[in-house]
This record gives structure tokens, C-alpha cells and sequence, in this order.
């Protein structure tokens, strides 16, 4: 099976020195990745990169077997590579119809309007208000819905957590294991490692700018496991910064 998405060997950085130093991994179609790591892991560097919001150093992003490194970001939006981006950035004086609305600029065959409101029934109820006066958990819910309208191949979340009642952020999460039973694949950038491991089929851990692990949490016992090491790193990075 050709992989949703495939990064191979991802440098790319703002200064000298690069924020990812060699980050590889797949993504399947109707699989559900996350990217757990703290703040400064590099995860928001790694998604622009692979959206094309940031120029690569070396390394290729391929998209259902095809290599899109050098296209510009809409060309990848348009070809399916979508992001729900850290902090929403939707229209704030625009209407929640009208964000939506403006999800589908890419063309390609997407989640109507009205299946994006079955997902998130509470948008429904605020369909002809302005996104700014949105609560946070709604317009995080927004922000799905808008680039599902882009009719993603491979949609890319980024801090979908960041800001939430506990209660929002499950019903968000949720909606990811819903869009990965229709075939969806999806790319979660989390610090919430409980949510994240709830969801996820496999989780990967970003420190440093690679991977230092990736392993599965469709168990348990897996998911225990994945959460224990990833506490095990960010306690010894708390102590190397303190030493």
C-alpha cells in the first residue's frame, strides 16, 4: 500500500543550525498519527515544512507516492496536504457558514458544509455567527471543519489542545477516530499525551529535532507504555536543563 504521506530524512530550520535534523516517518490512509513533544520539540517547524510554509534544507515530502517537496503551499493544498495550523487563524469577522465557505478553494472533492456540521453539531448552532466570538473549543472545531472543506488527502493538526476545556478537547479528538474510519489520514501535533495516545494508532516522539521514538497505542498496554517513556524524556530534559 502506497503511504498518505512519507517524509524522508526532513531538515529544515530558521538559522544556522537546523530545528529538524533528519525526521522520518509514514503515514497511512485511515491511520491516525500523533507528534507528541513539548514546547520547542520542533513539531509546528516540522508541519510547515511538510506544508510547504517553510523551505526544506534537504530531505523529501511525498504524497501518496508523489514528491512535493518543491511545490508552493497552496499547489500541496490543492493536491490534498491540508493544515488546520497552531492558534486556528481563521476569518474572525467572518460568519461560521463563511469560514467554511472558504475551506473549499482548493476544488478537490471535500466534506459539504452539511457533513461538517454532522461532525461538529455545535457549529450548527452557530452557523451565522462571526468565528471571532466563537468559544475556544468551537473554534477549534472551525478550524477542522474548514480544512476538511479543502478535501484533504493527509490533514495536519497542530496543537488542536492548546487553550481547551478538558471536556472540548475530547469531543474534538473524537471526531479524529470518526474521520479515520472513513479513510482519513491524519497528523496530530500534541502535547496532551493522554488525548494523543487515546486516538492515535501510533505516536511518534519528537525531541531534539528527530524522532526518538515511535511506537503504536492501539492497546492499554501500549499506550502505557508510550506514555511512561514519553514522561521518562521530558523528565530527563528537565533535569539536563537544570544541570
Amino acid at each position: 500500500m502506497t503511504a498518505a504521506l512519507e517524509i524522508d530524512d526532513l531538515v529544515a530550520g530558521y538559522v544556522v543550525e537546523p530545528v529538524l535534523a533528519g525526521v522520518s516517518f509514514e503515514v497511512q490512509p485511515a491511520e491516525v498519527v500523533c507528534v507528541l513533544g513539548p514546547n520547542g520539540a520542533g513539531k509546528t517547524t516540522l508541519f510547515k515544512s511538510i506544508c510547504g510554509l517553510l523551505e526544506t534544507r534537504s530531505g523529501a515530502v511525498r504524497l501518496a507516492g508523489d514528491d512535493v517537496t518543491r511545490l508552493r503551499t497552496e499547489r500541496r493544498a490543492r493536491r490534498g496536504l491540508v493544515l488546520a495550523p497552531e492558534g486556528r487563524r481563521l476569518f474572525p469577522g467572518l460568519t461560521v457558514e463563511e469560514n467554511l465557505t472558504a475551506g473549499g478553494f482548493t476544488g478537490r472533492d471535500s466534506h459539504s458544509v452539511e457533513a461538517v456540521l454532522t461532525l461538529f453539531p455545535r457549529l450548527a448552532e452557530r452557523l451565522s455567527s462571526a468565528a471571532g466570538k466563537l468559544s475556544g473549543g468551537e473554534q477549534q472545531m472551525l478550524a477542522v471543519g474548514r480544512a476538511l472543506r479543502s478535501g484533504p488527502r493527509v490533514l495536519l493538526i497542530d496543537e488542536p489542545s492548546l487553550g481547551l476545556a478538558p471536556m472540548m478537547v475530547r469531543a474534538v479528538f473524537d471526531v479524529f477516530r470518526d474521520l479515520a474510519a472513513e479513510g482519513q489520514a491524519i497528523v496530530v501535533a500534541e502535547q496532551n499525551v493522554a488525548e494523543a495516545t487515546r486516538v492515535a494508532d501510533r505516536c511518534l516522539v519528537l525531541s531534539e529535532g528527530r524522532i526518538a521514538f515511535s511506537a503504536p497505542t492501539r492497546t492499554p498496554e501500549e499506550r502505557a507504555h508510550v506514555q511512561a517513556a514519553y514522561a521518562e524524556l521530558l523528565a530527563i530534559g528537565d533535569v539536563e536543563r537544570a544541570g
